[in-house]
């Protein structure tokens, strides 16, 4: 009896390790396949409180910079269960306001540029106040903390403009023109500075309306036909890159054009020579961290950086790695 005893639960425990490991494999299959499923169809991987979170930021109409933010964020939005609201101005005063309703509504989490700072100073200290998570993105790396942000997402525009003026040193530059497209920037006047700082030729600023492309591109022209010494031109968005190698060929002239940020129309260039390179700051990242890490705050009371800004560039894209990036340009991620 004793014998068959043992036997019968030699059997039982053969048996239920073949069916425990069988449940195993199907079960981690069926598990696998459940989340290729969910994120298909756009459903959240976690099962937090669907918080709300609210992205105000400074960007004017058909800016296609702020379609990769937006992208990223959306994305990020998703995968945790928020519900995503966003709205921008390109009026500083409007965007406070903008930030303004967002308090009112309550919202549990408010990530907002700062391209303005001082416009924008109270508005944040109101959603402060009334205990709302912040997170800055993009611009107002220097002014995140004072304000009481809980990090900053986005590139050091100061470290960028120096990296484009090593840049044009290595090509041998000797006078370039940085373009501003919106006076008040103070991340623009960042980049242009950033240049100044080590580049080893002359750098002159030039400010133009960056709502009206036919008046951008004529006062690119009008100084390129002035000082037929300018070798290199720098814009400060992708938009304008195009609109600068237009200007250029009117002008007759052979200065390469550089810019801030990509977009498709950017990487073609970039690829068939019309450009000489690029800065990527990667605003897909910066949208999409944003809300991860508002989101990381809300369920776990982290925050990254230690203090300082959480940096997305520069990086810079020449000839060599546009087609690699063209892929990802067309899809609105780059």
């Amino acid at each position: 009896m004793a014998r068959f005893r043992t036997w019968v639960g030699i059997a039982l425990a053969g048996a239920l390790s073949v069916s425990l490991a069988a449940c195993s494999s199907t079960g981690g299959k069926r598990a696998e396949d459940a989340r290729k499923a969910a994120a298909a169809e756009g459903r959240a991987a976690v099962n937090t409180p669907r918080w709300t979170f609210a992205m105000i930021t400074h960007s004017g109409d058909g800016d296609t910079f702020w379609d990769i933010v937006q992208k990223g964020a959306e994305q990020a939005a998703v995968k945790d269960n928020i519900n995503f609201l966003y709205s921008h101005d390109d009026e500083a005063q409007q965007q406070a306001q903008l930030v303004d309703a967002a308090v009112d509504k309550k919202v549990d989490g408010i990530i907002v540029t700062l391209a303005k700072p001082d416009a924008m100073k109270d508005a944040v200290a109101r959603a402060r106040k009334a205990g709302i998570p912040v997170i800055t993105v993009n611009s107002g790396s220097e002014e995140s903390k004072a304000f009481g942000a809980l990090t900053h997402i986005g590139q050091d525009e100061t470290i960028a403009g120096e990296a484009v003026g090593d840049e044009l040193n290595k090509r041998g530059k000797k006078k370039a023109l940085c373009v501003l497209h919106e006076q008040g920037n103070v991340g623009h006047e960042q980049r242009c500075d950033g240049v100044g700082k080590t580049f080893r030729g002359t750098l002159r600023k030039l400010y133009v309306n960056g709502t009206n492309m036919p008046d951008v591109q004529s006062a690119i022209e009008a100084k390129l036909q002035a000082d037929r010494s300018i070798d290199s031109v720098v814009t400060l968005g992708a938009p304008f890159a195009d609109t600068a190698v237009k200007a250029r060929t009117d002008a007759g002239s052979k200065a390469e054009i550089d810019t801030f940020d990509l977009n498709p129309k950017v990487a073609a260039a970039l690829k068939d020579g019309s450009l000489g390179f690029a800065v990527d700051q990667q605003p897909y990242l910066q949208g999409y961290e944003a809300v991860d890490l508002l989101w990381l705050y809300k369920y776990n009371d982290d925050v990254l950086g230690g203090g300082k800004p959480v940096l997305t560039g520069p990086q810079i894209v020449t000839r060599d790695q546009a087609a690699e990036l063209a892929e990802y340009t067309e899809r609105g991620t780059r």
